[in-house]
């Protein structure tokens, strides 16, 4: 499914949440996945560069309309949450997404460093036995060639 095909139900979840009388505070998958959707729908350009599906005028097309209808709901979103617990929550709520995509991203980035030490361990393990192998198996074979058994 798209991703503004989910942004745009997720809006829809919550303006009929809402009209039913639930609190913002209960609907935090709602707006969670509507904001995941959102994000997916700005950094979409990038997964369809190339696809030989479409023109280029086309892709074009299609990126800007998604990224337009992702800036609409997000205003959408702010208006609703500036206007039920105000503008403050909006800023905070926008923080909390940046530290927390900025966490994320750091855990990533150290995870794929802890892997890439690993990789270099096995590695240089593996070329060290190797290495203590060949003038083990050298020694060898030169005490054997002195004695004259080789």
């Amino acid at each position: 499914m798209e991703p503004i095909t989910i942004a745009m139900a997720g809006f829809s979840a919550l303006k009929a949440g809402l009209n039913a009388g639930k609190e913002i505070a209960s609907m935090g998958k709602q707006i969670g996945s509507m904001f995941d959707a959102i994000d997916e729908c700005k950094a979409e350009h990038n997964k369809k560069k190339g696809r030989q599906s479409m023109s280029a005028n086309e892709e074009a097309l299609d990126t800007f309309v998604n990224r337009k209808k992702a800036e609409d709901l997000e205003r959408q979103l702010r208006e609703v949450i500036v206007n039920s617990r105000g503008l403050s929550a909006w800023q905070e709520l926008v923080k909390l997404r940046g530290q927390i995509r900025r966490e994320r991203t750091e855990k990533k980035r150290r995870a794929a460093l802890a892997r890439q030490e690993l990789v270099e361990t096995i590695a240089m393990s593996v070329l060290g036995l190797v290495a203590f192998v060949a003038v083990f198996g050298g020694g060898i074979a030169l005490i054997l060639s002195y004695q004259g058994r080789l």
